[in-house]
């Protein structure tokens, strides 16, 4: 038995003898008595020789499952470049180290008890080991090299391929013949024949680059005719290349070819590119572990039901030891002051475009400006617009935020533009008594605006209220203009909204309903628009689909005109007042409201989030009010649960 367990240990750690000396006692003990075998085998186990089936497993461990071992040239075991000390190589195998040229290995510290755990230790799931590679680039990229080795050694995993190492290597070094000769050698290991050739031309390229860089004119040249263009591979990519013979100086050719130029920055950047063709199990994309990271804490935040600020994806922003958690006291569900001025019915509210003014229109025939500061976020009256006969029931803020444009009810024939910076009336338009001017909408330029009603008017005028164009027979009941300054839409009668295109006097259908479309708004990238819907609530629709994506649960909508508007950072969210006295909020990817805003005392006819303040929203009732909301104010925690106001938690 003592006899065939040294045999297998020398056949599996690769022929390594013990010592004559312990060959000899091993041989002696042959044939003797049972209590001699068992005292050899234990004087044998605590010098660290004859450990039998358990130095076998564990030597196996280590190099046939661990792959290369260190090679000449500076590579670590890991199969990447190492650090050296004091100009003799660092290695870490298996805690023992070897010195240059004493051709002797220092003692083993294994122990039997950590042998035989190491026996024990169930072999590593594919899971498992993808981790410990992600873990062995993370702390390679961090120089941590030595850690790498024990890593990979302990582990039994190899971080990369061998081929893909020399790869690597010769690439940062600059010795592009060498690495073109190791793309054969991937070749095997790719899934894409195809990938082969776009991998040679991105060497040939940093090559040729490199050659002009250094006023290697002629080794330029003959790169560019006899090794890239006989890939026949982008072929405008080369004409581009080609003019870069050009350059005078090294500084044009980096401006021109936007390269960082010959080094280490470059040469980085076209491994990045090279990887992106090899498979994972042969080379790791690079900085894998830091994009996993940053996708889990990105999917957190869009799962964030109340998440309002501005993206970071900077990973030394936020912690990665706790879930990513935004509290509903950070929202915009709280009042934080009441506005009273008017004396009537509030029929619309809107932010200025920068943020920085409110504008309010009432039944009581004035508009007020309200002025935000940037500090506090508390609103102050700055002017109040007089002279709207039949009150005030839609506004629309000019793209610089200069003039101002408020629009009547439906028996309204006139439309007032207003200079907000002076208080001043620039112009008031009325082309006929029977005309019904109800919406407006500003085009994207500032020198035009469109307007219309339900009794037939579809008008585009300039700010001095001359009538441009117009378009006949259409009942307008909302209107948009969108960013490309040509097309505007326009919700009608037949419970639709149509495109329309003054230039060429074109129009098409863009959104069918079956109910009619009291109001709609369009995002700022002119994606979607969402609807307040008769009888039926709210509704968002992507406009370049024309497919409807989701339907609102909880609000009211009967045939009052609510007005509901997008917000929020990247606006996440949906707004929109509600015939139960509430101000309702979504999440956009959601169909259950995330709040319920309670205060007002009649229906909520519309809702205006700032743009730029995106924790402060505004909402116009018929109670004569206008709310502003905004953050829970700074409270003991044992006192915030008992605000008056009722910010009711909707998760699904």
């Amino acid at each position: 038995t003592l006899a065939s367990a040294s045999s297998s240990s020398d056949s599996d750690t690769g022929g390594a003898s013990p010592p004559p000396r312990k060959k000899h006692r091993a041989s002696a003990a042959e044939g003797a008595g049972e209590s001699v075998v068992n005292n050899l085998s234990s004087s044998m186990q605590a010098n660290g020789a004859g450990q039998g089936q358990e130095s076998s497993e564990l030597s196996c461990l280590n190099s046939a499952q661990n792959g290369e071992s260190s090679s000449a040239g500076g590579t670590h075991s890991n199969g990447l470049l190492s650090n050296t000390d004091n100009g003799n190589s660092v290695g870490t195998s298996n805690g023992s180290a070897s010195g240059p040229g004493t051709g002797t290995s220092a003692p083993s510290t294994a122990s039997g008890s950590d042998v035989g755990s190491l026996k024990k230790k169930k072999r590593l799931t594919q899971g498992e080991e993808d981790v410990i590679r992600l873990i062995g680039q993370h702390l390679h990229g961090l120089g941590l090299n030595q850690t790498v080795d024990l890593l990979m050694q302990e582990s039994g995993c190899r971080l990369e391929h061998p081929s893909a190492t020399k790869f690597r290597n010769h690439v940062m070094e600059g010795e592009w013949d060498k690495a073109e000769n190791d793309l054969n050698e991937l070749r095997a290991l790719m899934h894409s024949p195809n990938a082969i050739v776009r991998m040679k031309f991105l060497l040939l390229q940093q090559k040729y680059l490199e050659y002009l860089e250094d006023g290697k004119v002629l080794e330029a040249l003959q790169v560019l005719r006899g090794e890239l263009t006989p890939l026949k591979y982008n072929t405008d990519r080369i004409h581009v290349l080609s003019g870069y013979l050009m350059c005078s100086h090294a500084e044009d050719l980096r401006a021109k070819a936007e390269w960082e130029g010959k080094g280490t920055a470059s040469r980085c950047r076209l491994l990045d590119k090279l990887q992106t063709y090899l498979p994972p199990s042969v080379m790791l994309p690079p900085r894998r572990l830091q994009t996993l990271l940053r996708q889990a804490v990105e999917l957190q935040r869009d799962r964030c039901l109340y998440h309002n600020t501005k993206l970071d994806n900077n990973l030394d922003s936020v912690s990665l030891l706790l879930d990513h958690v935004c509290s509903r006291l950070q929202f915009p569900c709280y009042t934080q002051q009441i506005l009273t001025e008017h004396c009537n019915e509030v029929w619309f509210c809107k932010f200025s475009n920068d943020g920085t003014k409110l504008a309010t229109g009432s039944k009581d025939t004035t508009v007020i400006i309200w002025q935000v500061d940037p500090e506090s976020h508390q609103l102050k009256l700055l002017r109040t617009l007089e002279g709207h006969a039949y009150g005030v029931s839609y506004l629309a803020w000019s793209p610089d935020d200069t003039y101002l444009i408020a629009c009547g009810p439906d028996d309204c024939s006139e439309l007032w533009l207003w200079n907000v910076q002076t208080g001043e009336l620039r112009t008031k338009i009325s082309q006929s008594h029977e005309d019904s001017l109800t919406s407006v909408a500003w085009n994207p330029d500032g020198k035009r605006f469109v307007t219309g009603g339900q009794r037939g008017q579809f008008y585009q005028c300039d700010l001095d209220g001359n009538l441009l164009d117009s378009w006949e027979g259409v009942r307008v009941q909302c209107l948009w203009c969108l960013g490309d300054g040509r097309t505007v839409l326009a919700s009608d009668t037949h419970q639709r909204i149509r495109g329309y295109n003054f230039e060429d006097l074109t129009d098409r259908n863009i959104v069918q309903e079956d109910h009619p479309i009291m109001s709609f708004t369009v995002s700022k990238n002119g994606r979607l628009a969402l609807l307040n819907v008769a009888t039926q609530g709210v509704h968002l629709w992507d406009l370049q689909d024309r497919v409807l994506v989701r339907k609102y649960q909880g609000v009211t909508q009967g045939f009052y005109t609510i007005h509901s508007c997008f917000g929020g950072h990247n606006e996440d969210f949906i707004a929109s007042g509600s015939e139960d006295h509430k101000v309702y909020i979504w999440h956009r990817r959601g169909e259950l409201p995330i709040a319920e805003l309670t205060g007002h005392t009649r229906t909520v006819n519309c809702v205006s989030w700032n743009p730029a303040i995106t924790g402060l929203m505004a909402s116009a009732s018929d109670d004569g009010t206008v709310r502003v909301w905004g953050p829970a104010p700074f409270l003991e925690s044992q006192e915030t649960d008992g605000l008056n106001e009722n910010c009711s938690n909707m998760d699904s």
